[in-house]
């Protein structure tokens, strides 16, 4: 009979096959009432699956990541029976848990509405209220094939059909509804709880090919309790007044247009903040030793065989073939293009490390249903950064990088930076044995920064292992924004050496480092987590003058001078509108300083002075509201 082993180390005893279930309610009344599944020896099983023999277990509770993600799969499966009960002509096809919620495709000819969702939300109350019971059954695969064709479920057929011979095929019936999938589930339905709720409806071919049927894809989310859901929804409704895409058009930064998909127009304010962002990060990058270069954009075919791009890449990359033969592809990256630089002329041990960076504006097929403003584009530039060292040198130049990294976060009012390692693909180049090296040398230097970290395996470029350093924003999203990656492949590939100490050709290590990653996705974040109210140091226009009669236009042109000499981006708003016209418009717009004159102020030689946010104005002399200014931005720049 089973000996079952809990995570504390503890072993209970049966006489007889114990469900999940028993387990968790012998444990305790509020783990039974909070357990969702568990894990036997590491796989996750339904509650109500019996254990006949030994087995290592944990419980799952429903506000565990995994009890979560139960829960959201759950909730898909009572999304498609409802739609069944609903509109029983309707095929069901797959719906899986995904972030923050779920989704099912249907077939179904007839356009799902607003207020179809609705009723498919309360028709999904109504089945959690029915507390059905979840079963699980094991079916021969061409019983299983012969029923859902029975029932016309052609999708759920072919499905059937592809799945491997070898492998089990499991039905899941709750109520009259009955569908394929490998589990687990919640034993009843009304485990599910609640706290759902249906958010739109896309379209979604089938399987992801655009040469299949169009289906309807309903996306939901789900949650452990209320309090969650409603915190969830709370930061949906943020993100939608935060949406970079409106922010662009009320602050008058960009636009995109059908003529170049994936590529940002840029308006003069948004160039503005862009070519901020640029000479901050060339003023950190100089301080740190850096060396700035310029790479070309197009390259032949040749050089990115030789560096394994064409090989690992090549789907993702822009090419063309001239007149005479020749193929060349836009630059998807610019590391093959520094070490071509790196390599002209003999390097030395001495001249290690090699610290070179780049503005490089680079070019990704990104298939057009993926592409979102400036957070997914074709047409991005890069704060890249590539560090030839020896490998001694790993260690501090990995510290450095992530001190540096840490210390721009601060800066844009990033404080909540998580770090992930990422080691090697499945799809890569090079040895195993150097892959051993380059992962264990970024692990070393990782574990001297000090640095709290977690794995996520399998996700390093595909010639080294990478650090990914996650941004949480203002509503608790995270963002993967810089990266640093330990490669031993590339500089081998293309040849860069160096000789050493014992005048020897060596090859040196290649460390790829980026901080922004994407300057437009960064703005794109930027803009979100400050919500466009951007800190006076980086606004594009830090202060509108704005006149309250047209007596005042000499003194307001006066006072945006004397801004403009003190060094502070100022304009001044001359138009024959009322004052509050302007200070309603241009607080719209996000400028971070209003100042108003009129009479008063040309006689006392003052300012008005309102700043973003605020409802109060405060009437300062002109003299001591620029320097004020000026030592705010000074100041920032400064800690920068």
């Amino acid at each position: 009979m089973p000996k079952i082993k809990l995570p504390d180390g503890s072993d209970r005893h049966y006489d007889a096959p114990v469900t999940g279930a028993a387990i968790a309610a012998d444990i305790s009344r509020n783990l039974a009432r909070d357990a969702v599944a568990i894990r036997v020896d590491g796989q996750l099983w339904d509650l109500t699956r019996e254990l006949d023999s030994d087995a290592a277990i944990e419980i799952v509770t429903r506000d565990s990541d995994d009890g979560i993600e139960i829960l959201r799969h759950d909730a898909a499966h009572v999304l498609a029976e409802a739609v069944k009960e609903l509109w029983p002509e309707t095929q069901v096809t797959i719906g899986p848990a995904i972030e923050n919620g779920f989704y099912y495709d249907f077939a179904r000819d007839e356009p799902f509405t607003e207020e179809d969702l609705a009723k498919i939300e309360e028709r999904m109350k109504e089945i959690v209220q029915r507390d059905e019971a979840v079963e699980r059954e094991v079916w021969d695969r061409d019983e299983a094939v012969r029923f859902f064709r029975a029932q016309g479920e052609e999708y759920k057929a072919e499905i059937i059909e592809d799945i491997p011979v070898d492998e089990q095929i499991t039905l899941y019936r709750q109520g009259k509804f009955i569908d394929l999938c490998r589990g687990p589930h919640l034993p009843s339905t009304g485990r599910l709880g609640k706290a759902f709720r249906l958010l739109r409806v896309s379209g979604a071919y089938w399987r992801g090919d655009s040469r299949n049927a169009m289906l309807q894809r309903v996306y939901g989310t789900a949650w452990a309790s209320d309090k969650q859901l409603k915190e969830y929804l709370h930061r949906l409704e943020e993100a939608e007044k935060r949406d970079h895409r409106r922010l662009g058009r009320i602050m008058d930064l960009f636009h995109f247009q059908e003529e170049a998909p994936g590529a940002v127009f840029w308006h003069p304010q948004g160039w503005r903040l862009f070519r901020k962002l640029v000479d901050y990060m060339r003023k950190r990058q100089i301080e740190a030793g850096y060396l700035e270069v310029n790479t070309p954009e197009l390259m032949d075919r040749s050089l990115w065989e030789a560096s394994g791009h064409w090989e690992s890449f090549h789907e993702n990359m822009f090419t063309t073939e001239t007149e005479d033969g020749r193929n060349f592809a836009i630059k998807p990256m610019n590391c093959p293009g520094h070490v071509q630089v790196f390599k002209q002329g003999i390097k030395s041990y001495r001249d290690l490390p090699c610290r070179l960076s780049e503005f490089g504006k680079v070019h990704r097929y990104e298939p057009s249903g993926a592409l979102h403003g400036m957070l997914r584009v074709r047409a991005f530039t890069q704060d890249d950064a590539h560090i030839f060292c020896t490998p001694e040198q790993i260690t501090d130049e990995t510290v450095a990088v992530c001190n540096l990294i840490l210390g721009i976060y601060r800066d844009f009012g990033f404080e909540d930076v998580r770090v992930k390692f990422a080691d090697r693909p499945t799809v890569r180049v090079g040895d195993d044995a150097v892959w051993d090296q380059a992962e264990a040398a970024l692990k070393k230097a990782l574990d001297v920064t000090g640095l709290d970290y977690t794995y996520n395996p399998g996700e390093g470029a595909f010639y080294g292992p990478k650090l990914e350093f996650v941004l949480r924003d203002a509503i608790g999203r995270d963002w993967q924004c810089g990266t640093h990656q330990v490669d031993l492949n590339l500089p081998s590939r293309l040849g860069a050496t160096y000789v050493s100490e014992d005048g020897q050709k060596r090859t040196p290590v290649l460390l790829h480092r980026a901080i922004f990653g994407s300057l437009e996705r960064f703005l794109g974040i930027l803009l979100e987590h400050h919500a466009g109210n951007l800190p006076l140091w980086l606004a594009p226009t830090q202060v509108k003058v704005l006149t309250i009669t047209s007596e005042a236009d000499s003194y307001a042109s006066e006072v945006v001078g004397e801004l403009q000499e003190a060094g502070l981006s100022a304009e001044a708003d001359l138009r024959n509108e009322k004052i509050s016209y302007k200070v309603r418009e241009h607080s719209v717009a996000k400028i971070p300083v209003l100042m108003a004159v009129g009479q008063r102020e040309i006689e006392q030689r003052t300012v008005a002075l309102r700043r973003l946010g605020s409802n109060q104005q405060q009437v300062v002399s002109l003299v001591e509201a620029i320097g004020a200014l000026t030592e705010e931005v000074r100041t920032r720049c400064n800690a920068s």
